[in-house]
């Protein structure tokens, strides 16, 4: 058998060179020490390139992030858009100005949930043993995941925005724009950490699915996404309080008319931190003992 190429091997070269009957316990958190960061950075390039061409190829994957944008801003505007418009003070023209920086932080955790499914997809295939058997850094398979999905997320929130100014939305302040833009992606990049480590863990894509489900529809309908929680019982207006993406929503209303941003930017900044700093490591070495 020959030997594996160095870690400075571009990915390319690795993929040519590694044998394709490799046991698991090539994955070793020894193996990563010894790659450089330079090595690092590289084969996460690689992969992201590998991941860019897969989508290419297969563009039914970017649907979800073409259609979820313009399907759900014209379904609540145009059916829920005139009553809950009334409530705020005003009519659809107030409710769009209200929904559209929510949607932006409801699709940031949609589209996180597609890569759990994706990378649990690509362990049934034998595509991340055929990676594991390779000489790169654990995390950088990791990382390249969450680089390819913040350019979905990048692409659906242009989308978003152009439909939202279609149907009326009016962005009183653009440096405020692309900063909720920016802490949509801090957001949305720390939830991947968790799907991530869903997809690790569960045995098919559809169970992946079921639990983000069970997840994600008690934060996106327990917060202030698309209505104002004042008229909530009081224990879910409690719990819409603490919710992050409660925060998130109203951090990116206040960043792009002119409103209250503190308290919504600091408690999302926070719930990011968090949830990366446990779940990262946990996915991580999640990946690398998986067998």
């Amino acid at each position: 058998m020959s030997a594996h190429p160095s870690p400075t091997t571009t990915l390319n070269e690795a993929l040519r060179a590694a044998p394709s009957d490799v046991t698991a316990t090539v994955a070793t958190s020894k193996a990563d020490a010894r790659i450089p960061l330079r090595a690092h950075v590289r084969h996460t390039g690689a992969l992201v390139r590998r991941n860019l061409l897969w989508i290419r190829q297969d563009p039914e994957s970017m649907f979800d992030a073409i259609l979820f944008p313009v399907i759900f801003t014209l379904l609540f505007v145009y059916v829920f858009g005139g009553s809950i418009g009334q409530s705020l003070g005003g009519g659809q023209q107030q409710y769009v100005q209200y929904i559209v920086p929510g949607l932006m932080a409801m699709m940031g955790m949609n589209l996180a949930q597609s890569v759990g499914t994706g990378f649990n997809q690509d362990f049934n295939s034998g595509v991340m043993d055929r990676f594991r058997s390779l000489p790169i850094g654990r995390g950088s398979v990791l990382f390249a995941k969450i680089s390819v999905e913040l350019v979905r997320m990048l692409i659906a929130t242009t989308i978003l925005m152009v439909v939202g100014v279609l149907v009326g939305f009016e962005i009183e302040n653009w440096p405020g724009l692309f900063a909720a833009v920016g802490l949509s992606a801090v957001f949305g990049s720390a939830l991947m950490w968790v799907f991530l480590t869903l997809g690790v863990v569960m045995k098919n894509a559809q169970s992946v699915q079921a639990m983000g489900f069970l997840v994600l529809m008690p934060l996106q309908f327990g917060s202030s996404i698309f209505a104002p929680p004042g008229t909530m019982p009081g224990w879910l207006r409690t719990f819409t309080e603490y919710n992050p993406l409660s925060a998130l929503a109203d951090a990116a209303r206040g960043l792009m008319t002119h409103g209250p941003v503190a308290h919504g930017l600091w408690l999302t900044l926070a719930w990011s931190a968090g949830i990366t700093a446990v779940m990262a490591p946990v996915a991580i070495h999640k990946f690398r003992t998986k067998t």
